[in-house]
This record gives structure tokens, C-alpha cells and sequence, in this order.
């Protein structure tokens, strides 16, 4: 049966159920991926996931189910066990179903040229770029990854409130990581490009940046272990940004984890720092039209000119503040209950480039990785110690790659540190972003 059909049957049968508001949200994602190694495929997958939730208020509480079939049968499970669902609920505070904003701004998110790029052609393209950046240079001796991924996600959600939206979004990512070796030195390097557009895709230029990021790593060297200036490379920043990225949601805040609560109105950052969540950005690749309610999407300031503006609320959380939603409920699939999450959530870039960052510095370390971020960063206190790898930079010029580094210091305290931001944004393909930036100091220790 096709959804639409389903949808239809499925809430008209929810009101002879004894429903009174009732709402359906429907997702399909698919899924490509392949990966060389020595110019053959190696693995290859393809993957299709769709399903539906409904949930439904039953006697003044909300009852939720989901299923993968569509079907008639599917419809009776749906209704009898969201209606079963609804009896046991205990919370105080009820979701409701909502009637839609005034307005939508719809975008269209998803890039067709990427479908008329058939697959074989997407391989033959990966293993070109595996055989350039082979032969870029004696010293790289094998790719450890040299994969393609495409991913694409289609929503609907409707309701009985009259509300029928819906949007989709796509991307394709290479990721390569290179290993080289010199002596008895082996590094590696990690790469990724992500794009919407498959002819904006050079072979030759991605060959050059992947195995140059390898061989940078290439005689690395010890330096003293102490407080520096430190330059976060825009990957880097936009790692360590996803990781506390939690703490502006005010449903973490409104549960006692987030440092942030109660802190709207006040400079929690520097004042060159402005973050903001934009739905619409076109580098972005967390996009959407509407929220996990079927709230309108819409660019938010979290923090202007280091001030904090707002945390980021779904509907429930907004009524408990007394603010308005921000339009930042999230389901995190099909099967998912309602949380709060951003779209493309980023640090708005500045005017100087990486490099004029870099040239400014009389002694600085710059860090291009970071591991272990889930073990050694608490999201509710800010502190964090990590391991890094990176670069020595004497007299505005890059001197050497430094040895495993670790380093630490507190999330919250780092905001206020941040001396320049560069002009270089960079985004995830989870949607978190960030340009490079210049910090005043923090402690690094080198084994």
C-alpha cells in the first residue's frame, strides 16, 4: 500500500478508535556504499529503511507506535498498541499534537545530479582517486579506507489537524585515509570530502589533499609540554563543537546537565563569537523545513557577539520555559520519541583565512585531529582531555608535526578564550560546523 494511502486510512480508523488528535511521521532513507582497495571493489551496499510512527492522544494522554509495513493489518497494530501505549503513561506534562505554523519556508534540499550519476561511474570515479593518490608520492604505502558513501532521507509528517508537510535531502562523502611511511615512521592521514554537487568533484585536487595530509604528519619531533596559543583547524573546532553541542538544548538544561541554564542574556562567549542554527544553509548538510513537531524551520541566533540569545527548545520545553519553540524538536528516526537537536548548528566565520592566522604567531601549536572525545570530554562540566595530533608553529611558519599530544582544558572556558575566528566554515555531515580558531592559550602536554 503507498504511504499516502495508508496515512489516509490510518487516520480516519484512529478517530472509530476513539482518538482525538492524532499525527503520523514517515521516513525512508537510502543508502550506497563502496570501497576499493588495490583498484577493485572491495565492498559494496546498498540499503533502503523506511517506516512510520504514529502517536495519537487517547483519554488526554499520548500513545505512540510504529511500524515498518504498510499495510491493513499494520493500522489495527498502530491503533491498539498506541491506544495501549497512552493507558500506562505517568508524565504530568502531556505532548499535543500541533496545528502548524503560519508559514513555511520550503527548500528543496535534495540534488538530483547526484541520481544521474549511475553507480558505475561513482565507483570508476573512487577508484581513480585511489590510483592518483597511490601514485602522489613513494612514501604512501597503502589506503587503509578509500570508501563512498551516499545518503539521502525523505520525511512526511502529517496530521488531523489538516498539517501535510514534507522534505528531503541528500549528500555523497569520500573518505580516505592514507598511510605513508618513511624510514621506520609510518603516519596516517584522515580525509573527507562531502558534496551535493558530483561535478564539483576533482580527482586530482582530492588525491592532493589527502596525501598531503598523510605526509604532513611525517617527521614529527617533541615539543615542551606547556600552556600555548593554539589554533583549532576548522575540522578540529567542528569536532569539539559536536561533542558539547548538547548542552544548548534546553531539554538537557531543563534536566540539570547543562552549565547553560539560566544563563540566557549573559556573555558566556568572546565577543567575537557568534553561533547560530540556519536550516537553509547551503553548505549545510543537516537541513530541513520543519521540525520534528511540524514546527516551521528557521535561522536561530544561540549566541551573538558572545552574548547567549537562547537554548534551543522543542514545544514542550519552550512552554516550560515560557518562551516561544525555537523549532528544534528531533526525532531521530521513525522509531524515535520527541528530543530536541540542531539543524546546521555553526560558529559564524571572520574575515582572515587559516593561513594569516597561522603567519600571526610567534610560537603556536595548531591541532588538525582529535581521539577520544566520547571517553575523555564531560558534556555537563565542560572539561575535557583528549589526544591531538598537530603541528609546532615557530615564527609564523608551520616547523614541524608534533608528537601525540594531549590536551585539556574546559569547554566553556575555551569560548572565552577564543582570540580569532577564521574565515574557513566547515561543516559535517552531522550538521555541526565551524571556521578555524585562534585560542589565547591552552595546556598541551607532548609524550
Amino acid at each position: 500500500m503507498k504511504v499516502e494511502k495508508f496515512q489516509e486510512m490510518l487516520l480516519g480508523n484512529g478517530l472509530e478508535h476513539g482518538f482525538e488528535d492524532m499525527e503520523i511521521y514517515y521516513e525512508k532513507s537510502n543508502r550506497f556504499a563502496c570501497e576499493i582497495y588495490k583498484g577493485e571493489l572491495d565492498h559494496y551496499e546498498t540499503a533502503e529503511d523506511s517506516g512510520l510512527s504514529f502517536r495519537g492522544l487517547y483519554n488526554g494522554k499520548m500513545g505512540y507506535a510504529y511500524t515498518e509495513k504498510f499495510d491493513e493489518e499494520s493500522i489495527i497494530y498502530l491503533l491498539e498498541h498506541a491506544k495501549a501505549n497512552a493507558q500506562v503513561i505517568e508524565d504530568e506534562e502531556q505532548d499535543d499534537i500541533f496545528a502548524g505554523s503560519d508559514e513555511y519556508e520550503e527548500r528543496d534540499f535534495y540534488s538530483e545530479s547526484l541520481d544521474m550519476i549511475s553507480i558505475p561511474d561513482k565507483i570508476a570515479f573512487l577508484k581513480e582517486v585511489e590510483k592518483k593518490v597511490s601514485n602522489y608520492d613513494p612514501r604512501i604505502v597503502s589506503l587503509n579506507s578509500c570508501k563512498m558513501i551516499e545518503q539521502s532521507k525523505e520525511r512526511v509528517l502529517a496530521n488531523s489537524r489538516a498539517l501535510v508537510l514534507h522534505d528531503r535531502k541528500n549528500y555523497l562523502a569520500i573518505v580516505l585515509s592514507v598511510v605513508v611511511k618513511q624510514e621506520e615512521e609510518t603516519k596516517s592521514g584522515f580525509t573527507v570530502k562531502i558534496t551535493k554537487d558530483f561535478s564539483t568533484l576533482n580527482a586530482d585536487e582530492i588525491a592532493k589533499e589527502a596525501a598531503e595530509e598523510a605526509l604532513s604528519y611525517l617527521g614529527e619531533k617533541s615539543v615542551a609540554s606547556k600552556r600555548y596559543p593554539v589554533i583549532f583547524r576548522n575540522d578540529a573546532s567542528a569536532s569539539l563543537l559536536a561533542t558539547f553541542v548538547s548542552t544548548f538544548s534546553a531539554e538537557v538544561a531543563q534536566k540539570g546537565r547543562s552549565l547553560l541554564e539560566g544563563k540566557t542574556g549573559t556573555m558566556i562567549a568572546a565577543e567575537n563569537i557568534t553561533i547560530k542554527d540556519d536550516p537553509f544553509h547551503e553548505e549545510g548538510f543537516d537541513s530541513r523545513n520543519f521540525d520534528g513537531e511540524g514546527v516551521a524551520s528557521k535561522t536561530c541566533t544561540i549566541i551573538e557577539k558572545g552574548i547567549l540569545q537562547t537554548l534551543l527548545h522543542n514545544r514542550k520545553t519552550a512552554k516550560k520555559a515560557g518562551v516561544e519553540t525555537t523549532g528544534h524538536a528531533y526525532k531521530s528516526s521513525y522509531k524515535g520519541t520527541l528530543t530536541v537537536a540542531p539543524s546546521n548548528f555553526y560558529i559564524e566565520p571572520g574575515e582572515k583565512q587559516h593561513e594569516e592566522l597561522v603567519n600571526a604567531q610567534k610560537e603556536a601549536v595548531i591541532i588538525t585531529k582529535l581521539a577520544g572525545l566520547h571517553s575523555g570530554a564531560n558534556a555537563v562540566s565542560g572539561d575535557f582531555s583528549v589526544a591531538a595530533n598537530g603541528f609546532y608553529v615557530k615564527d609564523g611558519k608551520v616547523e614541524t608535526a608534533v608528537k601525540q599530544m594531549t590536551i585539556a582544558g574546559n569547554f566553556f572556558e575555551l569560548l572565552k578564550q577564543i582570540d580569532e575566528v577564521g574565515s574557513d566554515l566547515y561543516f559535517s555531515t552531522s550538521g555541526i560546523g565551524s571556521p578555524s580558531l585562534l585560542l589565547k592559550g591552552l595546556t598541551v602536554t607532548v609524550e
